[in-house]
């Protein structure tokens, strides 16, 4: 029996696709299939694939051209499942020639003639684009942002006036204190919203906001970029699943003196305090984690304008029914950027800065059983949020990347600061 194996992500199954297994089934008498993961596309710079995973299986299996599907997830795997599976040829389309000739040495290489005319690529453009633009904000955030939807097909940054004209949905990077205000007014003209965290400045505000949103038939999200990553996603699943035992702490750093924030000279009006510009990011692991139902919080921050109510830093002390948690946050002051996961059999250590992380260990008692993690992470995960916001606005769902309660949640820590109830030192 001759096997042949071929390889692609088949994102929106076309007849190029089709035709292509057919030729490579009469290669010979059993055909495997490698579909590629979403993680492994996103480490080649793919982020863009309209379709999940199962789907782009489900719609390969239901050609019935395929005798076997592998599921392609990391560099070098092709060689390894010509070993493993006793593969005589390997082939793949004529786009390709010369890429895989280093497959010689394993089995009979073959590059078919791709059907002229039709691509997934293609496909995708023809899709009418969601046009974006920004409320707020020239500085370094702003900029990124519109550098990154360069890297997403479906999606192109569009300039926008007050009156929002042109553009199918709004980024809102403005100072918190208007984020309530742009939001609103954003959704009263018809456009999908992603709004860097906080949404708003009270519960009731945001409430309002999720209400008009839903009513309007409008996405309504946070752009916390650091829960779109590949490793902190990933993070989530391995401290939920058991690993460490039950999570009893999370411990969470986020600092940044990059602003200049705790200098002399510096008009704090025109910047973030350190609770909205760092502890959305501080908290969504916390709250991913031990869920949105504490029993106490605790707010101590050093204040460096007593007017504006301006926090240098800032400690909240979160107490649950079976764990604690604590969020450093500061403009004004400096500590290691971690994140530390403690569990009854072992603990999730990820390095500084955590919310920009590609890596993090999963650490245990005796050394040798520890495991280390390792994902691309490309455009800081802004990329991978504008991706999820598109889908989200293209099916209508809501993405859960960022739940509502917790966006709530992180709101009403906010508002509870903003009321005072902290202790100064």
């Amino acid at each position: 029996m001759i096997k042949v194996i071929t390889y692609g992500t088949y994102d929106l199954l076309h007849y190029g696709h089709i035709r292509l297994l057919e030729r490579a089934k009469a290669l010979g008498d059993y055909l495997i299939v490698g579909i590629t993961s979403d993680d492994y596309d996103k480490t080649r710079g793919k982020i863009n694939n309209q379709q999940s995973l199962m789907e782009r299986v489900a719609a390969v299996k239901a050609t019935g051209l395929a005798d076997e599907i592998v599921v392609e997830e990391y560099e070098g795997q092709k060689i390894d499942d010509i070993r493993r599976l006793g593969v005589d040829i390997f082939t793949v389309g004529s786009d390709w020639v010369g890429k895989f000739d280093y497959l010689n040495e394993y089995c009979k290489v073959v590059y078919l003639p791709r059907t002229e005319g039709v691509s997934s690529s293609e496909i995708r453009a023809e899709k009418r684009k969601l046009l974006i633009g920004t409320i707020g904000g020239n500085g370094g955030v702003r900029r990124k942002f519109i550098k990154e939807t360069e890297f997403v097909n479906g999606v192109e940054y569009r300039e926008c006036g007050d009156d929002l004209q042109g553009v199918d949905a709004v980024y809102i990077v403005s100072h918190p204190k208007n984020h309530y205000d742009d939001v609103k007014r954003a959704l009263l003209a018809g456009k999908h919203v992603l709004c860097e965290s906080p949404v708003a400045l009270t519960v009731e505000g945001y409430r309002e906001l999720m209400d008009l949103a839903h009513d309007k038939g409008l996405i309504l999200t946070d752009a916390i970029k650091t829960a779109y990553s590949t490793a902190y996603s990933r993070l989530l699943v391995v401290a939920k699943s058991g690993r460490i035992g039950d999570i009893i702490s999370v411990d969470s750093v986020c600092t940044s003196l990059a602003d200049g924030a705790g200098e002399s000279g510096i008009d704090l009006s025109l910047k973030q305090n350190s609770i909205c510009a760092w502890g959305p990011t501080a908290m969504l692991p916390i709250f991913q984690l031990l869920g949105t139902n504490y029993k106490d919080v605790r707010i101590t921050t050093k204040i460096i304008d007593e007017k504006l109510n301006y926090d240098g830093f800032t400690k909240i002390d979160f107490v649950f029914d079976n764990a604690v948690a604590s969020a450093k946050v500061a403009k004004a002051a400096k500590a290691e950027g971690e994140l530390v996961i403690t569990g009854t059999k072992g603990y999730i250590y990820v390095p500084a800065p955590w919310w920009k992380t590609d890596y993090f260990e999963v650490r245990f008692e005796n050394p040798a059983d520890n495991k280390r993690y390792f994902y691309q992470l490309d455009g800081e995960g802004i990329r991978y949020e504008v991706v999820a916001f598109a889908k989200a606005v293209e099916s209508g769902k809501k993405n859960l990347y960022v739940e509502d309660k917790i966006s709530e949640k992180i709101v009403g820590v906010i508002e509870d600061y903003n009321n005072f109830n902290y202790l100064k030192i």
